[in-house]
């Protein structure tokens, strides 16, 4: 391939970046427009929190109740080797937890399964023309199924991040006291945890909460052909709200420790 080639090439992937950058922001500004209107269907929403919660909360509990595990139990390791002094394990690490780890992993948890499922939903009526005869019947795609998701994503993301957070703190103060004979009292000690920690942990889970369903939704929506291609937008849905994710937790910690001054680093 010439230089001139390569240069076209990456010249065309810009431009498709851009453009499906601005579609992405058309419709998240949509999406929030049809919160706004409020024209859903009754008992969707509810559905969805149960598809999006309730169906998620052993793999979010399994998850970080295994990470909180192993975080202690090798925190408690080095520092027994190095200082000897386990009295800080416990109040760092729900600190940590609060305003980062709870909130971001949890995320990751969702994103990759409602993340998939929404995308594999809104393809195939995509594919399956479903989405074309909800157009002919005046009802807007956007507010009967991004919508709905949206408001049950926001609202779950954060109970889920709750439990998922108290859920990892609790395996982890077992894990201290059977490993290591930690004082549960001084184990699960909350003087550490902040106003700006939990300030900073509710904005992180508010932002991702409202990105997996907007990104999902929209790679649902541009699905074309038949199975492969909703295969296809599931992937790309899981890829793209995974790495939101990362990119969003990196910007918000970025503001919130250096930009804003609210957390020390």
């Amino acid at each position: 391939m010439s230089v001139v080639s390569r240069i076209q090439a990456l010249g065309r992937s810009a431009l498709a970046l851009a453009r499906g950058s601005r579609d992405l922001a058309a419709l998240f500004l949509s999406t929030l427009r049809g919160v706004a209107r409020g024209r859903r269907r009754p008992g969707e929403t509810v559905a969805q929190m149960y598809e999006i919660g309730n169906r998620s909360f052993l793999f979010v509990a399994v998850t970080l109740g295994a990470i909180g595990m192993v975080m202690v139990y090798q925190t408690a390791l080095q520092l027994e080797r190095i200082t000897g002094d386990l009295s800080l394990v416990g109040p760092e690490f729900l600190s940590l937890l609060v305003q980062d780890f709870g909130p971001t992993i949890t995320a990751l948890m969702l994103a990759t399964r409602v993340g998939a499922g929404i995308a594999a939903e809104v393809g195939s009526m995509k594919v399956t023309e479903q989405i074309d005869a909800l157009r002919m019947s005046g009802v807007s795609p956007v507010d009967y199924l991004i919508v709905p998701r949206l408001v049950a994503s926001l609202v779950m993301t954060f109970a889920l991040a709750i439990f998922g957070t108290a859920i990892a703190y609790g395996a982890g103060g077992i894990t201290a006291y059977v490993s290591y004979d930690l004082n549960p009292r001084m184990y699960f000690d909350v003087s550490q945890v902040t106003l700006a920690d939990v300030g900073l942990g509710a904005v992180k889970t508010a932002t991702y909460g409202l990105a997996i369903p907007v990104i999902s939704g929209f790679c649902g929506l541009r699905a074309r052909g038949s199975s492969e291609g909703v295969g296809r937008a599931t992937t790309e849905a899981v890829i793209g709200s995974s790495l939101a994710v990362i990119i969003l937790n990196f910007v918000i910690s970025g503001l919130g420790i250096y930009g804003l001054g609210l957390v020390e680093p």
